[in-house]
């Protein structure tokens, strides 16, 4: 079921629905140019076990409004909080992937009440502050915008092989739920939907904002989902200084791994990220005197 949420007066957000039964909510957040669809296979599984589960296409990503403002960490932040009073979400579990991961987080931080839990899904613990090669300048985030002209000015079926030699793990569902980050053209070539003015702002924000300085004020339980992808060795002894860092910051925070696993787990493994998704609602629901 698709919902169409107003998160200001003139931008509505959409929200896919599964309705789940009595189970706590959760709130599934993607990535930076991503969209809603690539949780699918994990929030159908969440919602076979109780959970109603709602993933979020963010302004500008997915079948979500394409306003000419609002692309910044405070805005997408505000648009959460307003989906949640929308839908009268208090004490959801969010899981966000990537960039969401940088938006649970300050969002437990600035308005506990409405997160129980958070699950980071490779993102929300992610530094670019203390090597050369990650500085928070603008020239990378060019160099990770770099493929939006590589894919730019390609045919569906060009960009649907790319994926699959690209991530040979994915299901065509996943596939086809990548291929909605773009649009076809007036030529029938496709284009990113994101044009890249708002993808530099929403990355420079990212830079700007990190998510080290929220994690004093998470008073929920936050698991780390770490993917540790085999072709990148290096990016491992990052990763784990990063978490290392998390877990000591967080009052209640706990790491998982994936070994040999790219950045988009949830898509890579979803049924051990939704096993892992319902371990955290255990534990949220599990009575006090059984979690001490």
């Amino acid at each position: 079921m698709k919902l169409s949420v107003p998160v200001d007066h003139a931008v509505h957000v959409n929200v896919r629905h599964r309705p789940g039964r009595d189970g706590r909510p959760f709130l599934l957040l993607h990535g930076l140019g991503s969209n809603a669809r690539l949780w699918d296979e994990v929030a159908d599984l969440l919602a076979a076990a109780g959970h109603p589960v709602y993933a979020l296409d963010m302004r500008g990503h997915g079948d979500s409004d394409l306003p000419e403002h609002g692309y910044d960490n405070a805005t997408a932040v505000a648009d959460l909080v307003a989906v949640c009073r929308e839908l009268r979400l208090t004490g959801a579990l969010f899981a966000g992937h990537s960039w969401g991961g940088n938006l649970a987080v300050r969002l437990a931080a600035q308005h506990p009440e409405l997160a129980a839990g958070l699950a980071l899904v490779d993102g929300g613990w992610i530094g670019f502050v203390d090597t050369s090669r990650y500085a928070p300048t603008r020239e990378k985030s060019v160099e990770l915008a770099g493929w939006w002209r590589d894919v730019t000015g390609t045919t569906e079926e060009t960009m649907r092989e790319l994926l699959r030699g690209l991530h040979p793990r994915w299901s065509e569902a996943a596939v086809s739920a990548s291929l909605a980050d773009m649009v076809q053209g007036p030529d029938g070539l496709l284009v990113q939907r994101l044009p890249l003015e708002h993808y530099m702002s929403l990355a420079d924000s990212m830079w700007q904002d990190p998510p080290a300085r929220w994690y004093p004020d998470i008073t929920a339980p936050v698991l780390l989902l770490v993917a540790l992808p085999a072709h990148a060795a290096s990016w491992g002894g990052y990763a784990r200084k990063w978490v290392a860092e998390a877990e000591a910051a967080i009052p209640r925070a706990e790491s998982r791994w994936y070994v040999d696993t790219d950045h988009n787990l949830h898509v890579e493994e979803p049924e051990r990220v939704a096993g892992d998704l319902l371990d955290l609602a255990r534990l949220v629901d599990k009575p006090a005197r059984e979690r001490s």
